[in-house]
């Protein structure tokens, strides 16, 4: 049987333990981990780091780091990841949020700021999975209205579930379609981190992605560009004058998704900011408009 320890002490031996598995992130991994089981937080373990953390906990911890060392991500233990500063919680039915997302996030707001129409701006969010990028802006942007789409039902789910825990649930509507079929209305803003590895590459995907995210999350077709061309095709109904398109993009995409969209009439904004950066220098974004 497990003995009570020190909650400062067990998150040493905790990060030991998955800093030998080779987790780079095994300190913070640590905290979530003790976080998640016992509810202690941050300033918890540093206010009160003899508090002490009972047998039944130890043996939940236990578990979990077993799991963290064979790869499972933390997200997928704790059944949250963070975004832009919130918690969404992540099921097997939805991707989870990624640091990258965030470089979208920031520009789709930067615009939405910059709007100058009258009334409350509205936002499409296309293939929204755990809503991350649409509750994101609705908290951001006080006075916003959003739909968000998915074409998978349990995905949607946990969406409207991420969206009434993070008080948007009013000014957001769902829809369970694929891409944005059957929604009614125009937007100043499309957004859509769509499904962009290609098919053949899934296989050689790093575990932790492969064997965890939803491959309807992840596979775009035969080049990765299918979502692009299905979404471009489309995207001059949804948007209102002077709207924009925002996508997102894997690493060395951007030229064959800015050629995919100016065959359907979209073009980049044209003051040198269309393609935007995520943290790391890579070409993350392109911001469009119909021509």
């Amino acid at each position: 049987m497990n003995m009570p320890r020190e909650a400062q002490k067990l998150h040493r031996d905790i990060a030991a333990r998955l800093r030998t598995a080779g987790i780079d992130t095994a300190r913070l991994d640590g905290r979530l981990i003790i976080r998640h089981v016992t509810g202690l937080n941050d300033v918890d373990l540093i206010a009160q780091p003899q508090t002490l953390v009972c047998d039944r906990h130890i043996a939940q911890i236990d578990e979990m780091i077993d799991r963290r060392r064979a790869g499972e991500p933390i997200s997928r233990l704790t059944g949250y990841k963070e975004f832009f500063g919130r918690e969404f919680k992540v099921t097997p039915a939805t991707l989870d949020p990624r640091p990258d997302t965030e470089a979208l996030a920031e520009t789709a707001l930067l615009l939405l700021r910059g709007l100058s129409g009258d009334g409350p701006a509205r936002v499409l969010d296309i293939g929204t999975g755990t809503g991350a990028i649409i509750i994101t802006l609705l908290a951001e942007m006080l006075s916003a209205t959003g739909v968000a789409t998915d074409k998978s039902a349990d995905a949607l789910e946990v969406c409207r579930s991420n969206a009434v825990a993070l008080g948007v649930g009013g000014r957001l509507e769902t829809f369970c379609t694929n891409w944005a079929g059957g929604v009614i209305g125009t937007f100043d803003l499309v957004v859509s981190n769509p499904p962009y590895i290609a098919s053949h590459e899934i296989a050689g995907l790093a575990a932790d992605v492969r064997d965890y995210d939803p491959d309807l999350a992840l596979d775009g077709g035969a080049d990765g560009l299918d979502a692009y061309r299905a979404i471009f095709a489309d995207a001059a109904g949804w948007l209102r004058p002077e709207g924009y398109l925002l996508v997102e993009f894997g690493k060395g995409q951007h030229g064959e998704v800015v050629n995919i969209a100016a065959q359907e009439g979209l073009t980049l904004i044209d003051d040198g900011t269309g393609l935007v950066r995520d943290l790391a220098g890579v070409i993350r974004c392109a911001i469009f408009r119909v021509c």
